[in-house]
């Protein structure tokens, strides 16, 4: 049976507690890994989320595996706390449930992506 990619998009969410904006500068602040995983070109465009460790899309399981060896330095096991971030808000979700899939009970998305980040008046570098 296939599936359409809106079909894949409510299957992860419906796994997600997703963020807030305020919530991802919370969990940041509190120690939390966000994840920014746009490409950089986007990033130039739209900006950069200060504290927020970059690795985009295509390599981030391998980069987040506790037990690969391109793993991240700030990976700390499968409890950590992760916050991914996209441009939107739809391609960190299923970048977050495939983390979930990889082990992490605690990782989500902050819905809206960079862009209701920086509508939120949060700060952008």
């Amino acid at each position: 049976m296939t599936k359409t990619v809106e079909q894949l998009l409510d299957e992860a969410r419906a796994r997600l507690r997703r963020l807030s904006p305020a919530e991802t500068a919370d969990a940041l602040a509190a120690g939390a890994l966000v994840v920014d995983t746009r490409p950089a070109a986007q990033r130039e465009r739209e900006g950069e989320m200060p504290g927020a460790r970059v690795i985009e899309r295509n390599v981030l399981e391998w980069r987040l595996d506790p037990d690969s060896p391109d793993r991240i330095p700030e990976v700390t096991g499968h409890d950590q706390i992760v916050v991914v971030v996209c441009s939107e808000g739809y391609s960190s979700s299923l970048a977050a449930a495939a983390l979930q899939d990889l082990g992490y009970r605690n990782a989500t998305d902050l819905a809206g992506g960079f862009r209701a980040w920086r509508a939120a008046g949060l700060p952008v570098g």
